[in-house]
């Protein structure tokens, strides 16, 4: 933990290292919560006493294109037994996408007393750390929520028109293929989900990735992230940004980023991202 603390992080205390981790293993006010793009990985092995949680089956609704409801978020932390005041910590695959996704739908609901394991699945893997197939089972809880607030962290289509048309930040964090328009999706994936390329008008591109070390995952330096997104983009701490991807995933990330690395207080998530902008009738597009 100290050498996170020494990062220059506004907030530090929303990581955790994989030695804090190891340690807390069997703590009743802690719950490990993995969530991965690849819905094979947790069945495979996990970390001992880690639940998963779905991003598509747990934090969707199934019908409707948005989240699920308060009800939906109270059955959920019930069935993994957590209670207000556990610490929810989460981790999983491509670098925390999915965790940070998670974290940030936690969010919407008022559960702050989460962090994201500082490099994720690949750093424990890559450290020789115990994994298991067993599945925990914890005790029932009966777990109260708000209501979900979307106000805050979260933006809308309409939100973001209005951005563009004031001139206000906007950071897209796909990959440069994707924002040229060259690409409907990320390298390596099926060419798929909108009928346009492009990027919004006004964007910043700041692939996510930036942000962490490829070698193991762990999120860089503040010093380092200000340079990406102050000195080279000229982003400030008194903006309000909106930072959009495909689905919300990858841009989730940069909104924990920017929210509580770097501090920023008026960042938010455009989840409908690309899949909705691409396929918008009338919407302005730039390539």
């Amino acid at each position: 933990m100290t050498e996170i603390a020494n990062r220059g992080y506004a907030r530090p205390d929303v990581l955790v290292s994989t030695d804090w981790v190891a340690q807390h293993l069997n703590d009743p006010d802690v719950r490990i919560v993995e969530s991965n793009e690849d819905p094979l990985l947790y069945a495979s092995g996990h970390i001992p006493g880690a639940v998963e949680v779905d991003w598509l089956k747990d934090l969707n609704d199934p019908l409707r294109r948005d989240y699920l409801d308060r009800a939906g978020f109270e059955a959920l932390m019930s069935r993994i037994g957590a209670t207000p005041d556990t610490t929810i910590v989460f981790y999983g695959d491509k670098n925390n996408w999915w965790a940070t996704y998670a974290f940030w739908i936690f969010q919407l609901f008022g559960h702050t007393n989460a962090r994201i394991m500082d490099g994720g699945r690949l750093k424990w893997e890559k450290e020789g750390r115990a994994l298991t197939r067993d599945v925990p089972s914890f005790a029932t809880t009966n777990y109260k929520a708000r209501e979900r607030d979307d106000s805050r962290i979260r933006a809308f289509r309409d939100q973001v028109l209005a951005h563009v048309r004031t001139g206000l930040p906007l950071v897209d964090v796909r990959s440069p293929q994707e924002y040229s328009g060259e690409r409907l999706h990320m390298p390596d994936y099926p060419n798929e989900g909108a009928l346009r390329g492009g990027h919004i008008p006004g964007a910043k591109n700041v692939p996510w990735s930036r942000a962490v070390n490829p070698d193991d995952g762990t999120f860089k330096p503040a010093e380092a992230l200000r340079a990406i997104y102050e000195g080279e983009q000229g982003l400030s701490p008194d903006d309000e940004i909106i930072a959009y991807c495909r689905i919300g995933e990858r841009s989730s990330h940069t909104w924990f980023v920017l929210s509580y690395l770097l501090g920023y207080p008026r960042v938010r998530n455009y989840d409908g991202s690309w899949t909705e902008w691409g396929n918008t009738v009338g919407v302005p597009i730039e390539r």
